[in-house]
């Protein structure tokens, strides 16, 4: 691999771009004297990258990687709507006006189909997540040569910038916040298999839960795994009941992958951002949507005038790359 001069872009606002690459050289090229520049200017830096890339970075930064926050995105981007809150984290460690840097790539070969459809919300909602003066600069990385044309073009919609083979350009296709609230609107495609459907209001919520939990045990989840789709499940019936018109419908369904339970309701989700950013009430207990992401394999929301969708993701087998479900990675 060769790499280019070390060159110091001091940055006052916030940067957010993906970066093209076709093979590790081109990874590296891309993210070694990134992650230097900035450490040269003495910013943190955090990389949240899955294995391989992860040891392949670590090794090519040898001891600078020993100043740079390093994590397995396998780990904290399982559910991707748990990348967000890293990424905050991180920046709410250090001053507003602290120039920082970040490497985040949440999309790799291997991952699921509904798994790439969340990470593609995210790297939309994070135009909105990270405040426009805010020094924060990320770049995201995409194996152009491992991952269908059609994700890595879809990167052209979710990031202004573009880096390929040391070549920056504005992407023409950015849709900025419109693209992130039209995906929020967009319906979840139709379950591939049958599901059975239950109609719930107050009064029957406990009931709904009981079926759910029934149908997951059998499948094989263990008693923690069904204990937190207990917890997170009634949390989301719960909300339909008191902000979705008194209540809805909940779904279950399971194919070899996963085992689904959706509510529907009527309500409307304003705010795409729900259960990414920790809310509390008055008594200082977390919304259902944040305690649900927190609990389940997966959560999927989706919202527009027409009703709001939430979907619970049990995984029934590891991924392709070979990682094993679990609710708490």
């Amino acid at each position: 691999m060769t790499e280019g001069p070390i060159l110091v872009r001091p940055h006052s606002s916030y940067q957010h771009e993906a970066l093209l690459y076709r093979g590790v050289d081109a990874f590296l090229a891309g993210t070694v004297g990134f992650v230097r520049d900035g450490l040269a200017s003495e910013q943190p830096v955090m990389v949240v990258v899955a294995e391989p890339r992860l040891g392949e970075l670590r090794e090519a930064l040898g001891r600078d990687a020993q100043r740079v926050r390093m994590m397995d995105m396998a780990a904290v981007g399982a559910n991707p709507a748990r990348i967000i809150p890293a990424w905050q984290e991180f920046l709410d460690g250090h001053d507003d006006d602290q120039p920082i840097r970040g490497v985040g790539e949440p999309i790799w070969f291997g991952r699921r189909a509904a798994e790439i459809a969340e990470c593609q919300l995210h790297e939309a909602l994070l135009n909105l997540a990270v405040e426009p003066d805010r020094p924060f600069w990320l770049r995201c990385p995409y194996d152009a040569d491992a991952l269908p044309a059609e994700i890595v073009d879809a990167a052209h919609h979710s990031h202004p910038v573009l880096v390929e083979a040391g070549d920056y350009r504005g992407s023409t296709n950015y849709g900025g916040v419109v693209h992130a609230e039209e995906m929020f609107g967009e319906p979840l495609p139709e379950p591939s298999v049958s599901a059975a459907s239950y109609v719930f209001d107050g009064m029957t919520v406990t009931v709904a839960v009981k079926h759910a939990v029934a149908e997951a045990a059998e499948l094989g989840l263990d008693s923690k795994r069904l204990l937190d789709l207990t917890t997170a499940l009634r949390e989301i019936l719960d909300n339909s009941v008191g902000h979705g018109g008194g209540g809805g419908t909940l779904r279950l369904w399971h194919d070899p992958e996963a085992f689904v339970c959706e509510v529907r309701d009527t309500g409307h989700i304003e705010d795409p951002m729900i259960g990414r950013r920790r809310q509390v009430d008055d008594s200082g207990r977390p919304s259902g949507l944040w305690l649900a992401n927190q609990l389940c394999d997966m959560v999927q929301v989706r919202s527009s005038a027409d009703g709001t969708t939430v979907r619970l993701v049990s995984w029934l087998t590891a991924a392709a790359d070979g990682r094993t479900p679990t609710s708490r990675p």
